[in-house]
This record gives C-alpha cells, sequence and structure tokens, in this order.
C-alpha cells in the first residue's frame, strides 16, 4: 500500500464517524487530482528526454530515470486510492434516472442533434435543437414534447425515434463494453 493510501486508511478509522464520509471521499478524491497533476508535469520532462544528443551519448535521456519511475508511483498511488474510494460504492440507479430527469432531455441534446443532423443537416439541426433546448428552458416542458411538436422535426422522425433518442440509456457509447472489459480482468 502506498503511504498516502496507508495515511487515509488510518485517519480514516481513526477519526470520528461524522468524519468518515468525508474523509472516504474528499481526501481521496483531492490526492488523486494532485497526484495525477503532477504525473501531467513529468511530461514536460519527457519531452525534454526526447531532445538526442550526438547518438543520444549523454544527460537528456537520463531524465527518464527519474520522471518515469516517478510517474508509475504516483499513478499506482492514484490508482489505489480511486480503488480506496469506490471499493463500498454503492449505485442507486432509480436515484440516476432521477437526476437524469431533472434536464427534461437536455442532457441528450446532442443526441438528438446527431440523429436529425442526416434528415437536414448537421449544421440546421443543431440550430434547430439548440432553439427547441431553450423553449424547454423557457417553458419547462420537455424536450421531447417540443421536438415532437415541431414540424420540421416530426418531417423526419416521428416520437417513437424520438422517444428513442431521449433516452439517456440508449447514449452511453463504448461505456457498457468498458465496464464489462474492466469487470472481467478483476474476475481473473
Amino acid at each position: 500500500m502506498t503511504t498516502i493510501g496507508a495515511w487515509v486508511r488510518y485517519r480514516l478509522y481513526d477519526d470520528a464517524p461524522r468524519l468518515r464520509i468525508g474523509l472516504a471521499c474528499g481526501v481521496p478524491k483531492s490526492r488523486i487530482t494532485a497526484l495525477t497533476s503532477v504525473v501531467r508535469q513529468q511530461t514536460a520532462a519527457l519531452l525534454d528526454a526526447m531532445v538526442e544528443d550526438h547518438e543520444r551519448a549523454t544527460g537528456p535521456w537520463e531524465i527518464e530515470w527519474i520522471a518515469v519511475p516517478e510517474i508509475f508511483s504516483l499513478a499506482a498511488g492514484a490508482l489505489a486510492q480511486t480503488r480506496f474510494m469506490v471499493s463500498d460504492l454503492v449505485v442507486d440507479e432509480k436515484k440516476m434516472r432521477a437526476n437524469l430527469d431533472i434536464t427534461r432531455g437536455l442532457i441528450v441534446s446532442e443526441a438528438v442533434m446527431m440523429g436529425l443532423g442526416p434528415h437536414i443537416g448537421r449544421q440546421y439541426a443543431h440550430d434547430l435543437v439548440y432553439d427547441i433546448c431553450r423553449q424547454v428552458v423557457a417553458t419547462g416542458r420537455t424536450l421531447l414534447d417540443l421536438l415532437a411538436e415541431n414540424n420540421e422535426v416530426a418531417k423526419h422522425l416521428d416520437r417513437a425515434a424520438l422517444e428513442k433518442l431521449c433516452d439517456p440509456a440508449n447514449y452511453l457509447g463504448q461505456a457498457g463494453e468498458m465496464v464489462d472489459r474492466v469487470l472481467a480482468m478483476r474476475g481473473k
């Protein structure tokens, strides 16, 4: 376990119960941010190491001896903190869906634009969906309802197609496959 990981576990179980939640999330999160920031800064050193002397005889390549092990150590610490932070994660699917629904469909406006683009052109689809999104904000109605009522949209997409585009579950990209790969690796 990294020194940082040991400190967080020590502090987590030593402090008062009311602080456990804050430490379990806040400290690892700030540590992860700090560690990854330093890793990003080490990129500059590695770029300097790419400068070649005559046949790589001296100097710059030795930067790798310093930067690469440090990057690995810092990344390992960030991963340890991430694992600690999510080890007892509880996913409340109903609450997640309720949070998505708070936007009244605005969260899927890009998916709608991309679905409408092949029919009316990407830029026009962007402008049209943007205007409809402004109506959602102004009226408090859902994006789906306003899209279905729009004559230009209705020429190309029926309500069933719009419902599919407006469902956040259909706009996850490769997320499911990535999760499956991670879970499969964990099972090994």
